[in-house]
């Protein structure tokens, strides 16, 4: 059971890793020529026997030749030639090495599918002459040739041309054998009508109209006498070109606006090297509005846009019919410029149910104008569901200053158009609200009051209110009699203190005197004051009272 568990557990699976690298090696192995060595992305060739007479390839059933990148062959006299198909599987090769060999003659095109290749050393082979034309579509970071027997001529000034120009981090000693089989340094070589091309692009202003036509020409000059080509790019209008020796044109017809900011080249090119001069095509046209969504939220509300326009597009928003005034608030933001075109979208800071409505996008430069609309919804009005979505109220608009918004500068300064600034009237919209419902809550609790006050005193003979209602009632002595029993009228029945001053539970009234007032559990003494009331004692005796007939002042 435990020699079970022990071949299950993580040995096994190191077993079976270990396996499978060895299978890999092994397919790997098969699919290499004899005197080479493969791995996964590399091939070596260095063993000179029996040794290669072709340039090395992976069977393509075997292993992945684009998964290579690099290449080193060595000590291999037989190998002379790289044909055009040799290297083409190897799309992924980036150094290439081929030293102390016998390679004597690379076909033009046999680079042409390796555009990642920085690195080539063919250095002490046989090579009596190399065309530029195998590396113009590479960028080479090195290229070594040291050792190689090359015939003095035109067709390798080249080499010399590029050292001047683009010097490698270790300087090369080249040399080529003359008619004599003299070795001359390649720094010194001086050949008759052998010199580098020039190109000369006559063109008028390459600012056109959309849907326009245009026409460039360009001449050439050089000796040899070098080769005219138009390098357009991916141009989108429709062209054609037409060559006479050194002389050739470029027709553009019906002129896309997807051209503008494209760069157009005239090359002359012969075995000296190339020289090339280019124009950038600028196309005007009107504003297309090619993207408005409805508000989405992040950081920020956000209404997300993209325009197209050259000259650059004035921006200009309208909300429910009216000009939106831009602030720090609500206000255009352009986040990425593509030459024409731009994206970007309308924030809005905390938008509510006051924000709710149709907003408008208007686009405007010389050549024209275009808009586009959606309706936005934030937030639901208060006590509707917010998925109801109601119909937007309008909204009362005031004047504020405003003009139509560049992309540059998305704030209104003008103040000749009425508008809407509906995002800084929010916050004092609101504040104000709260401030009036609080003020009118205040005023009107005081006028209740203050009705409430009048109307008990308009049944008091002292223009005073029954004050019954705030524990001053008319206490009874025992006696009956006393001067207290005047505060209050003896119909007051509901008086708390004319129970309490008769019940069981109040103090003693023979405690402070028979004058005197009960608040709350305490009796506190009262002293006449018959000017106060204007009235006499004896009118106050009880026995001056009829039986039965209201007490009156």
């Amino acid at each position: 059971m435990s020699s079970w568990t022990r071949w299950h557990g993580p040995a096994m699976a190191q077993l079976w890793g270990f396996c499978w690298l060895v299978v890999g090696f092994w397919r790997a192995a098969l699919a290499c020529p004899t005197s080479c060595k493969c791995s996964a992305s590399r091939i070596w060739c260095s063993d000179p026997f029996p040794g290669i007479v072709a340039f090395p390839r992976l069977e393509s059933t075997s292993a992945d030749p684009e998964n290579i990148t690099e290449i080193y062959i060595a000590n291999q006299k037989r190998l002379e030639i790289i044909n055009e198909d040799d290297i083409e599987a190897y799309v992924g090769l980036k150094n290439l090495t081929i030293v102390d060999s016998g390679l004597k003659f690379v076909a033009h095109k046999a680079f042409l599918k390796n555009s990642n290749l920085q690195h080539i050393n063919f250095t002490r082979n046989k090579l009596t002459v190399l065309s530029r034309k195998h590396f113009r579509h590479l960028d080479l970071s090195e290229l070594i040739l040291v050792g190689n027997p090359f015939t003095c001529s035109c067709d390798i000034m080249w080499i010399k041309t590029l050292q001047e120009t683009k010097p490698s981090p270790e300087t090369q000693d080249l040399y080529c054998l003359d008619e004599n089989s003299k070795n001359i340094s390649l720094a010194n070589l001086q050949i008759s009508h052998c010199g580098l091309p020039s190109a000369n692009l006559a063109a008028p202003n390459l600012t056109v109209e959309e849907g326009k036509s245009i026409t460039l020409t360009c001449s050439v000059a050089g000796d040899p006498v070098p080769n005219l080509y138009w390098d357009v790019g991916n141009l989108v209008s429709k062209h054609m070109n037409e060559t006479s020796h050194t002389q050739g044109s470029l027709r553009i017809t019906n002129v896309s606006s997807d051209d503008s900011g494209k760069q157009i080249s005239c090359v002359a090119e012969n075995l000296v090297g190339e020289d090339q001069d280019s124009v950038n095509l600028t196309v005007h046209f009107a504003p297309t509005i090619t993207f408005l969504e409805s508000p989405t939220s992040d950081h920020h509300w956000c209404i997300p846009f993209t325009v197209k326009g050259n000259p650059k597009p004035a921006l200009q928003w309208f909300y429910n019919g009216a000009i939106l005034n831009e602030s720090k608030y609500i206000c255009t933001k352009i986040h990425v410029t593509n030459h024409t075109e731009y994206h970007g979208c309308l924030q809005l800071d905390n938008p509510t149910h006051m924000n709710n409505g149709d907003y408008k996008l208007v686009a405007k430069n010389e050549y024209g104008k275009d808009e586009k609309q959606i309706s936005a919804h934030f937030m639901g009005w208060p006590g509707i569901d917010d998925g109801a979505n109601p119909n937007y109220p309008d909204v009362i608009y005031e004047d504020y200053g405003t003009a139509a918004n560049d992309i540059g500068d998305t704030t209104n300064r003008s103040n000749e158009i009425p508008s809407t600034d509906v995002a800084d009237k929010t916050g004092r919209e609101h504040l104000s609200v709260y401030a009036v419902v609080v003020i009118a809550s205040v005023v009107g609790f005081c006028l209740l009051v203050m009705l409430f006050l009048l109307k008990l005193a308009r049944h008091s003979k002292f223009g005073m209110k029954d004050f019954s209602w705030f524990g001053f009632g008319k206490v009874k002595s025992r006696q009956g009699v006393g001067p207290a029993s005047v505060i209050s009228n003896d119909d007051d029945s509901a008086s708390p203190l004319h129970h309490i001053s008769n019940g069981s539970n109040t103090p003693s009234s023979s405690e402070g005197g028979p004058d005197a007032v009960i608040i709350g559990m305490t009796k506190i003494p009262v002293i006449e004051n018959p000017q106060y009331f204007g009235i006499t004692n004896s009118q106050l005796k009880p026995d001056t009272w009829p039986r039965g007939s209201p007490k009156t002042a």
